[in-house]
């Protein structure tokens, strides 16, 4: 029994496919081999395919990992330094939002009174 296959949003599976095809682009820009990626990143020549081709069954680390290893930026941040601060500005964002999410009660509208 393998993964269960969910439905994917639209715009998540071309935001796949545009990743794919930096990481193709900047291995490509860089003159390495798929096989080169792969070593340098620590997986198998297949799953830099599946990467390159915008495949929704990659781990999302291991996306994340070649995209950075090949030399595409990440949230379109140029360096650590940047993506550090955007983390930070994220964390802070969720420490102001309320710790959990309630669904709102049914308001009883005068049809729910039964007397």
């Amino acid at each position: 029994m393998g993964r269960q296959q969910s439905s994917l949003h639209p715009a998540a599976r071309e935001a796949l496919r545009i990743l794919g095809a930096q990481v193709r682009a900047a291995r490509v820009e860089k003159r390495w081999t798929g096989d080169d990626l792969a070593e340098a990143a620590g997986v198998s020549r297949y799953t830099i395919t599946q990467i390159e081709n915008g495949a929704p069954a990659v781990g999302i680390g291991n996306v994340l990992s070649v995209a950075a290893i090949a030399g595409v930026p990440l949230f379109g941040a140029a360096d650590r330094a940047e993506l550090a601060a955007m983390r930070a500005r994220a964390e802070d964002r969720v420490a102001l939002l309320p710790s959990r999410v309630d669904k709102p009660r049914r308001r009883m509208s005068d049809d729910d009174l039964d007397f």
